[in-house]
């Protein structure tokens, strides 16, 4: 296969393509769930094919192909070549690259057991065993429980000599007790909604997780939230968990900073940014103690990799430092108008899309607050846990969350369960209303493997680490 990528490459030189690249992927997939015991889905899929990208006439051109021959790669080379060329004619401005490097490397996720080499009787018995226990009882009526395993093989060569390979594996679980009675509906998961967590690694993610320990604490909190009162309204002093914090970074700061949102490129799907290139190094994004960097090189986040779709390495970088905002994400293309070079968030969702800028790991740092100290701290607050829904406006800026759970802080502990929490705000102001973020000891890298984006939708699995973190004034319930 390289050999053939390699002459697929000689022929755009010399067809007079000012750039180009081919990108070679095979895709291997296997997604278990189990809903009340049964087994509903077991699919193992294997994709692959390949797609070209050429600059010609200053424009881009991009075509794609399962059938990974000599010829067909010839053919799909002319073919985008004359995309290119057509796509030319209504260019208003010509395409310039930002330099870099031409790596030759090979990047591989560290693995400790191979998830497609584990047993399919062991990830059942397993998913089984949790939906068992949370459907004791008569009051939890729907238990789903999930694994979900994904490896990527790329090859990666452009004409400006770069020669990579890439093996990425990813693996997730999670599980969801949805309990009824009288008309009331209420749900609590582990460890996290939306299909769970996930990482890069291989099923020693799923062991570390203790599904079986957590299952009975989920189903008694899912039945207890059905007689709970409802979150009252008003503004109140709140502290969020880590994996709601996760989805906030997420929402509110990774999806703005995408410079091609900010430029209008996306804006008819995903909407634009409220961070404009004006407010850069001049918006105060939140309190002095918010931090937050993107960052590909972390291990086991589920947006980490070696070199992103156009063979930039895989990078840290700040996106807000000590509360103001300072940095975008950027590609080959947009980079140059920030003066600078891609700092490589260019990734597409299999061979046959082009890639877009997407987040890589969206972290918001560590604090110093102790847990437990920031709990006996805060007499009174609510606690939130876990996300069920979310709204934001497409400039990213006025939002509103739902979660699962909340619990009213009494003496340092949880004190009164509530259901249907609701929070909102506007970002700046509600960041700048950061007064303490949990340290390293309480910080977990989420895995988010469902972020839509493009036309057609690609989906993207990012990650976002973050600690719980307070928050002061923050209007709370659906009442104000």
């Amino acid at each position: 296969m390289k050999d053939r990528l390699k002459i697929a490459i000689d022929y755009l030189k010399s067809k007079g393509a000012s750039y180009g690249d081919i990108r070679y992927v095979r895709t291997t997939t296997e997604n278990i769930k189990v809903t009340n015991e049964t087994v509903d889905t077991l699919a193992h899929d294997v994709s692959q094919g390949f797609g070209i990208r050429v600059l010609a006439d200053g424009a881009w051109g991009f075509a794609s192909s399962a059938i990974c021959t000599q010829g067909e790669m010839r053919k799909v080379a002319n073919r985008a070549l004359q995309i290119a060329k057509a796509s030319a004619l209504t260019q208003r401005e010509k395409v310039k690259l930002a330099d870099v490097e031409p790596f030759v490397d090979r990047y591989e996720t560290t693995v400790v057991t191979d998830p497609f080499e584990v047993k399919l009787a062991r990830k059942l018995d397993l998913l089984l065993g949790v939906n068992k226990i949370l459907t004791k009882g008569s009051k939890v009526r729907v238990a789903e429980s999930s694994m979900d395993f994904y490896r990527t093989e790329k090859m990666f060569l452009s004409t400006e000599g770069a020669d990579i390979e890439q093996l990425i594996t990813e693996s997730g679980a999670g599980y969801t007790a949805t309990a009824v009675e009288s008309g009331e509906v209420q749900r609590r998961s582990y460890p996290n909604s939306h299909r769970g967590d996930f990482g890069t690694g291989g099923y020693e993610l799923i062991e570390r997780m203790k599904l079986l320990d957590h299952a009975e604490r989920v189903r008694e909190e899912a039945v207890a939230l059905l007689t709970a009162p409802v979150c009252p309204s008003g503004p109140r002093t709140i502290i969020i968990d880590s994996s709601q914090m996760a989805l906030q970074v997420h929402e509110s700061c990774g999806h703005p900073t995408e410079l091609d949102r900010v430029l209008g490129t996306e804006i008819s799907l995903a909407g634009g940014s409220f961070l404009t290139l004006d407010k850069r190094g001049k918006l105060r994004y939140g309190s002095k103690i918010v931090n937050i960097v993107a960052d590909a090189t972390c291990p086991g986040g589920l947006g980490s990799f070696g070199y992103d779709d156009e063979g930039v390495q895989a990078q840290r970088f700040d996106l807000v430092r000590e509360g103001m905002f300072v940095g975008y994400l950027t590609s080959r293309e947009t980079a140059p108008i920030l003066g600078e070079r891609s700092n490589g968030t260019m990734r597409a969702d299999g061979w046959n899309r082009l890639p877009l800028i997407r987040m890589t790991n969206i972290n918001l740092e560590p604090g110093t607050a102790v847990y437990s100290d920031l709990l006996a701290d805060s007499d009174g607050a609510l606690l939130l846990d876990t996300n069920k829904s979310w709204s934001i406006d497409d400039q990213r800026l006025n939002f509103q969350f739902g979660l699962e759970a909340a619990w009213e802080i009494r003496g340092g502990k949880k004190g009164q369960l509530y259901k249907n929490p609701v929070y909102t705000g506007i970002t700046p102001e509600f960041w700048n209303s950061c007064d303490a973020i949990c340290n390293r000891d309480s910080w977990h890298i989420w895995g988010v493997p469902n972020c839509g984006k493009g036309e057609p939708m690609q989906t993207a699995r990012v990650a976002h680490g973050a600690s719980p973190a307070r928050f002061r004034n923050v209007m709370v319930g659906v009442g104000q």
